[in-house]
């Protein structure tokens, strides 16, 4: 005869599992605007939408509540976090500013391995840019965040701090959030494909300085668009203006 040992903790794993999958959900439809700025997170609602108990959800939102992706209000429950420019200026400070320090670090002991992760990632890079800069008006694509995300990330890929791209990765995933909003602007315009192209070969050419200047201009980009998409006026940020 055989016994099952699981019991509570069979139900601790399960219940353990769910949240986990709720967290990832709801946090990458946070940062995709399936669940926008502002919105109220009714338990009652996610549980529809997530196909998950109220336990689980709280969880997650709690968990999300910690990283700045959700505000808990006392008595009123969850909603997402606002979308404030003036934040995003203070935010995209710091991730510019870690993503350099990453980037210097990569590049200097990175090898030719880190420069074929490069190389492969520009390749991909270039494609979802082109297929990009083919769509009129918004302009918004999974694929290309996807792409764009391990563009980035195979720049500093050779850092040997995990702290520190631990750090480059949360600041990243919260930048994601207004890089999406700048992309489904009709205001703005930007070459992607051009910026990252130069970025890469500066990259590969070690040339830090200019990798890191160039690292820079492209973060701030976003930026300026969505402040140019607020205000209806040119862009009002430099990167010197924002301190970078």
């Amino acid at each position: 005869m055989s016994y099952s040992l699981g019991g509570n903790a069979d139900r601790t794993q399960r219940s353990e599992s769910l949240a986990e999958s709720a967290y990832w959900q709801l946090r990458e439809d946070i940062i995709r605007g399936v669940r926008y700025a502002g919105e109220r997170l009714r338990i009652g609602k996610l549980k529809g939408i997530y196909g998950m108990g109220p336990t689980p959800l709280r969880e997650a939102l709690q968990r999300l509540s910690s990283e700045q992706f959700v505000e808990v209000h006392e008595n009123r429950g969850f909603t997402v976090a606002p979308m404030d420019l003036a934040d995003f200026g203070d935010l995209n400070f710091a991730r510019t500013e870690i993503e350099k320090i990453a980037l210097r670090r990569s590049m200097r002991i990175g090898d030719g391995n880190w420069e074929a992760r490069v190389v492969a990632a520009s390749y991909v890079m270039a494609k979802a840019d082109a297929r990009l800069a083919e769509v009129d008006g918004p302009r918004h694509d999974n694929d290309w965040e996807k792409a764009n995300a391990s563009f980035h990330s195979a720049m500093v890929s050779a850092c040997d701090s995990r702290w520190l791209l631990m750090t480059r990765g949360r600041l990243q995933d919260m930048c994601e959030r207004y890089r999406r909003a700048s992309l489904h602007t009709t205001r703005g315009h930007r070459s992607t494909a051009q910026e990252h192209k130069q970025i890469s070969e500066a990259v590969l050419a070690r040339d830090v300085e200019h990798a890191c200047s160039l690292t820079t201009a492209h973060f701030t980009v976003t930026l300026n668009i969505l402040l140019e998409e607020q205000s209806g006026v040119g862009p009002i940020f430099s990167p010197e203006r924002v301190g970078v």
